[in-house]
């Protein structure tokens, strides 16, 4: 799945990366951190603006610059990279809201097709994992290299 994405920079663990989004808003810096979960073997993505002047995320600011498709494929460059480095790792993702977290499924829909060809891919509906089915609402994804 060869999409326009940014170039991300990145730490040696593979675990936070950076990158700007740049659109007609100008430059603004974003961070995706992979986080361990209590449940072994499972990390948290964590994405957003990254706050200036610190490490930290915002993940509820809502940038408008314009180039979402970008970004998101950006923030799945990022996944495949690190699946690479941890293949025997699960992802949680989830939106900071229900229309982010739409917003992710789309992404997900749209490109299923090639997804499945290196991940499993499984939605939460109602506290069960399944999965992932398009036309189907989830609450959140889980995502693992095959």
């Amino acid at each position: 799945m060869e999409l326009p994405r940014y170039k991300i920079f990145y730490e040696r663990s593979r675990r936070v990366f950076e990158f700007n989004s740049v659109g007609p808003k100008g430059e603004i810096s974003k961070l995706i951190r992979f986080t361990k979960m209590r449940v072994k073997g499972v990390f948290n993505l964590a994405f957003g603006d990254k706050k200036p002047g610190t490490n930290e995320i915002d993940d509820e600011v809502i940038s408008n610059n314009g180039d979402t498709r970008k970004v998101l494929a950006t923030v799945a460059n990022a996944v495949d990279m690190f699946t690479r480095e941890y293949p025997s790792t699960w992802i949680f993702a989830v939106g900071s809201t229900r229309p982010r977290t739409r917003l992710y499924q789309m992404g997900i829909n749209k490109y299923l097709h090639e997804i499945v060809k290196d991940f499993e891919v499984y939605g939460l509906i109602d506290g069960e994992w399944q999965k992932f089915r398009s036309g189907i609402m989830y609450e959140a994804f889980l995502v693992k290299r095959k």
